[in-house]
């Protein structure tokens, strides 16, 4: 190949890929959706995050002859938010899930009045794939990879995480308070969603695999911008907030 089409590969490819930022921005506000813990933050891997490092594999078999890599994948993209459980909502941008691009998210959790409110950062699409990589402060520190192919006349559509608690809270309502099992059922809830949108009734493969069972001590500062105590903390400011715009549009 010459120099000139390997500059235009990597031109390409490179378009794939979010610029780098050193903090994430929001720029518009999906409607419905609050945004917190989002602006401001810096992405975080699995190197900055505090517990033990999972990967996580969920997988669907799909055999419909429309749903090939490439129409699933556009089809997430777009439909995600719908996918998703009522206890977890997705506020994509206007722009949609394209790279650099800021998803919002808002969950219900047992105990946190008025839920969670975080986000995460569109690192990676192209067809067949899309990455979403977590904030400071986001429950996880790593990656959430979408992503569709073909094997023996059906198309595997995946959702694998490579993530750790961001702090002690998390680590602790990961392993002991059923963290760790409500985010596996929103990940089966996904694809079983996709599945029954394709008419199929396919069973979702989960695989777990403990990379690393050590605790990084180093990163419990993390707590600091811990999305779900912040989120309470901001829940009684939104609360006002709401009784006055009410009044005003009165």
């Amino acid at each position: 190949m010459s120099e000139e089409r390997e500059d235009q590969a990597e031109s390409r490819d490179a378009a794939h890929w979010a610029a780098p930022v050193s903090r994430l921005s929001v720029k518009n506000v999906p409607s419905g959706a609050v945004s917190l813990n989002v602006e401001g933050r810096q992405v975080v891997g699995p190197l900055q995050g505090f517990g033990q490092l999972w990967q996580k594999t969920y997988q669907v078999r799909l055999t419909d002859a429309e749903a090939t890599p490439e129409k699933v994948v556009s089809l997430l993209k777009r439909e995600l938010p719908d996918f998703m459980p009522d206890n977890s909502r997705f506020y994509p941008s206007v722009t949609g899930v394209e790279p650099g691009e800021v998803v919002l998210i808002n969950a219900t959790l047992p105990g946190i009045p008025g839920g969670i409110a975080t986000g995460v950062l569109v690192l990676y699409s192209d067809d067949e794939s899309f990455t979403l990589m977590c904030p400071e402060g986001h429950p996880e520190s790593g990656w959430n990879t979408f992503s569709a192919y073909e094997e023996e006349g059906a198309t595997v559509v995946q959702i694998q995480s490579l993530a750790r608690a961001n702090d002690p809270i998390f680590e602790f309502g990961f392993r002991f308070m059923g963290g760790s099992k409500q985010q596996e059922k929103i990940w089966n809830h996904v694809l079983n969603r996709l599945a029954e949108h394709y008419g199929e009734a396919a069973k979702v493969h989960t695989r777990k695999t403990l990379v690393d069972s050590r605790i990084q001590w180093s990163q419990a500062k993390n707590v600091w911008y811990n999305s779900a105590l912040r989120s309470v903390v901001n829940f009684p400011l939104r609360v006002v907030r709401r009784i006055f715009e009410r009044s005003s549009a009165e």
